[in-house]
């Protein structure tokens, strides 16, 4: 009696885990991913429709909706390669389509990331797809132009905010992508921003603030009473953004290692203790203590933390290795 055929799940060499693929590191890789466009997707959608007043609500929540969905679909026609492919200008990459099987099946690479070490020329090559990196990175690019709607929420055309998300991508962000991590000129100066404190927070502040002169202030009566519209949702959407952030700083290092576990451990105790410290003020210059004022001081926290997240007791992972 002939012996049936093994399944391909169950043979020893799997057409697609070639050798240089790290099963562990991919999976976390693409948690990460997942965790990072909660954040977006509903996390920051639920915190823009809740903090607004009601009127506003659909508008508001509309905005980051487009806003992920068009950012994915630009960043993988174009703006991926103009951010991590071939350098084209020192803060710019080639662009070019990220989408044929052959690119996004080979291993993971930033090209111009190559730099000496003690000697040795090294390159960022994760072990994993690049459809891995591909995705991850689009996560950050899409929060980063939904934090920069925050500034232009309840007085932008939703017509003007589809137009200027894509240009705005491409012409700004891709710049700031390519030269701190794609291996642009701030990168090679030996610039270091972990997981976006300059190319996602500062770049979306600066860009926000400028919006939101062009577009000018609200009304008066806006101005002067802007009470949140549902607290409770308010509260679930920062949750989600408190919760994601362990993929924003963990998802950093591209591997599952000692950095991304420090970075998960900093980014909870830094927010953590920016909640409570900015409660602490409330109680003590306001006589009582506010749920705003706590999701302010969360999130400075975990602002304030991404920059280093992962450089902090670097002493400690030294000694544990």
């Amino acid at each position: 009696m002939a012996t049936p055929p093994i399944p391909i799940a169950y043979q020893q060499e799997l057409p697609a885990v070639p050798d240089w693929l790290n099963k562990g590191d991919s999976a976390w890789q693409m948690t990460a991913s997942t965790l990072v466009g909660i954040q977006s997707m509903p996390g920051l959608l639920i915190i823009y429709a809740s903090i607004v007043k009601k009127k506003w609500a659909v508008n508001s929540a509309f905005m980051v909706l487009y806003a992920f969905a068009a950012v994915l679909i630009c960043w993988v026609l174009v703006c991926y390669r103009m951010a991590f492919g071939d350098q084209l200008l020192p803060f710019w990459g080639k662009g070019a389509p990220a989408l044929g099987q052959k690119y996004l099946v080979g291993r993971a690479r930033v090209p111009e990331s190559t730099h000496e070490v003690d000697g040795k020329t090294v390159t960022t090559e994760p072990f994993y797809a690049m459809a891995t990196l591909v995705y991850f990175q689009f996560t950050f690019a899409a929060i980063t132009v939904i934090l920069l709607a925050g500034s232009v929420l309840g007085r932008m055309n939703i017509r003007a905010w589809m137009a200027f998300v894509p240009l705005w991508l491409m012409f700004s962000y891709t710049v700031g992508a390519f030269s701190l991590w794609g291996g642009g000129f701030l990168y090679q100066w030996g610039v270091i921003d972990y997981s976006g404190g300059y190319v996602i927070h500062v770049s979306s502040g600066i860009a926000g603030l400028t919006a939101a002169y062009w577009v000018g202030p609200r009304l008066k009566s806006d101005k002067e009473r802007f009470p949140p519209n549902n607290v409770l949702l308010m509260l679930a959407g920062a949750g989600l953004l408190w919760m994601g952030w362990s993929g924003f700083n963990g998802g950093a290092p591209y591997a599952a290692h000692i950095a991304s576990s420090i970075a998960i451990l900093n980014t909870n105790v830094a927010a953590a203790t920016s909640l409570l410290v900015w409660t602490c003020l409330d109680v003590i210059f306001f006589g009582k203590p506010s749920v705003i004022g706590a999701v302010q001081g969360m999130m400075t926290g975990l602002v304030c933390i991404t920059p280093g997240a992962g450089m902090h007791q670097r002493r400690v992972s030294i000694f544990m290795v």
